[in-house]
């Protein structure tokens, strides 16, 4: 079963690691309004775009959700 992005981001989650997708996947799991089964980007993007205040720029969720589609499509190569 497909996890969603948020599932995804927690396994980023490394407090060691100070680098710009570890901080993101630390705040987005401080923040309780997170859409914890959402997977998609757009939707995700506009949520981020409205209440991603701890998100200095956009593109660091751009390089998380393209680490996400590659863990997604290691076990098959559906697009979509």
């Amino acid at each position: 079963m497909r996890q969603s992005f948020y599932q995804f981001l927690m396994t980023l989650r490394n407090p060691n690691d100070h680098g710009e997708v570890a901080n993101f996947a630390h705040n987005a799991f401080l923040d309780h309004g997170f859409p914890k089964q959402e997977s998609d980007f757009d939707a995700l993007s506009n949520y981020l775009e409205l209440n991603g205040n701890y998100l200095p720029s956009m593109s660091i969720f751009d390089k998380a959700y393209a680490q996400y589609q590659a863990h997604e499509n290691v076990g098959g190569h559906s697009h979509g």
